[in-house]
């Protein structure tokens, strides 16, 4: 086992990383890059990516319900709720409780910040695919969520 392991490393090229063959490394390496570029792009809307994604989910699903949210993001519920309670403290989110239930609602702040946001994810897109391509950066696109499904178990 030891020697083919060798083999494979002593078979790389010397410009690529000895872990460029692991899902594990490879995915968190494109993970912090594309964290970057989403962090520049969603900068003028004053907020980082995973709070602008969930800002354009409430605002496009007006009432989701909190649940809802995190299955539609595929985070976990404790993680929605973290996010929810500093997005309502910034007054961009409104959660209303109905029994057991949490209703999440647009504010006008963040109605009014859509557009921005929006735009921050259309520069996401355009440097992404100016890089790879409209092709290539839809099936990594596809793949790369089929395999987060897959994993999860959903």
């Amino acid at each position: 086992m030891y020697i083919q392991f060798y083999d494979y490393f002593c078979l790389m090229n010397k410009t690529e990383s000895p872990y460029c063959k692991c899902l594990y490394y490879s995915s968190n390496a494109l993970a912090r890059v594309m964290t970057r570029m989403a962090e520049d792009c969603f900068a003028p809307a004053g907020l980082s990516p995973s709070y602008a994604f969930v800002v354009m989910s409430v605002n496009r699903y007006p009432g989701i319900l909190s649940g809802g949210l995190a299955e539609k993001m595929m985070l976990t519920p404790s993680t929605v709720t973290r996010l929810m309670e500093k997005l309502e403290t910034q007054g961009l989110v409104k959660r209303v409780q109905e029994g057991r239930k949490t209703l999440v609602f647009p504010t006008p702040s963040s109605v009014a910040l859509n557009d921005t946001i929006l735009q921050g994810w259309q520069d996401l897109n355009l440097r992404i695919t100016a890089v790879l391509g409209i092709e290539q950066a839809g099936a990594l696109t596809q793949e790369i969520y089929n395999a987060a499904v897959n994993l999860s178990g959903r």
